[in-house]
């Protein structure tokens, strides 16, 4: 009988920033709600066990995060080195989406293969990519980086599914960006679905309040639905939202080479 593969996921928060509600959600007044303060943290996750180690998104860059105002609490280099991950491996990266907080550290995985949809790609590269809506979010030489790993061959491009490996799938989904995709990981303590940005806040999934950074309303939605379903139907056990600051809290945050920062699913 062959083996199944499990993995653990681990968690890293590197970043944070102040908001306010109205900052985060999309047309807020229609809640009829007074606005309030909100924390919104930043994330990395590593699927791995004792034979591979997947890299998911790559956070924002010193450059990227300081123009922006945000605070950076590790920088990603430094947390994939703590968690013993070096680009002269050559890990797999997953990246969920091209905005600067997920893709702002790729150069560093100069020889990895890259795994994105093919949308994501096009739509970076397209007519739209420079109207101030979205090009807020990016960054052209995060971009450029990007776009080498397409050029070069290292990249597999996928329409709506494709299996990492044995255990690990990534998903198209849409809505936040053309080709925002989420991803699962059998674990042994269950499937672990990372939602990254198709789901920001668990508070987003709860009430069905689509973040104010979109690109089809409609396929944010429909990307609620999705998550939803897997979560109710059993097809997963946990939910990793990209931005809620309550994530090491519900997962518990652990000891370890990046000590009150990460979290770990499924640990052997």
């Amino acid at each position: 009988m062959t083996a199944v593969e499990t993995y653990e996921v681990v968690v890293v928060k590197y970043g944070t920033r102040r908001a306010t509600r109205s900052d985060v959600y999309l047309n807020y007044p229609v809640y009829g709600e007074p606005d309030a303060p909100i924390e919104m943290d930043y994330f990395f996750w590593v699927a791995r066990n004792d034979t591979i180690s997947v890299v998911i998104d790559a956070g924002f860059s010193q450059a990227g995060g300081s123009v922006r105002g945000r605070t950076m609490l590790l920088d990603p280099r430094e947390g994939f080195e703590a968690l013993g991950i070096s680009p002269s491996d050559a890990p797999t990266v997953v990246v969920t989406h091209a905005h600067y907080d997920h893709i702002g550290n790729l150069s560093h995985f100069a020889g990895s293969p890259i795994i994105v949809a093919r949308r994501e790609v096009e739509f970076w590269r397209g007519p739209h990519a420079r109207r101030p809506q979205f090009h807020h979010s990016v960054e052209d030489a995060e971009l450029v980086d990007l776009q080498a790993a397409v050029d070069s061959g290292r990249a597999v491009l996928f329409d709506d599914h494709h299996e990492v490996a044995d255990g690990i799938e990534v998903r198209r989904v849409g809505g936040h960006t053309p080709g925002q995709s989420v991803v699962t990981v059998r674990t042994a303590q269950g499937v672990v679905l990372l939602a990254s940005d198709a789901v920001h806040y668990y508070e987003e999934l709860d009430r069905a309040m689509p973040f104010v950074s979109v690109a089809n309303l409609v396929d944010m939605y429909e990307a609620f639905d999705v998550v939803a379903a897997q979560l109710e139907e059993g097809h997963a056990s946990h939910l990793l939202t990209g931005h809620d600051p309550s994530t090491l809290e519900r997962f518990g945050a652990v000891p370890g080479p990046v000590p009150g920062l990460s979290a770990t699913i499924g640990r052997a």
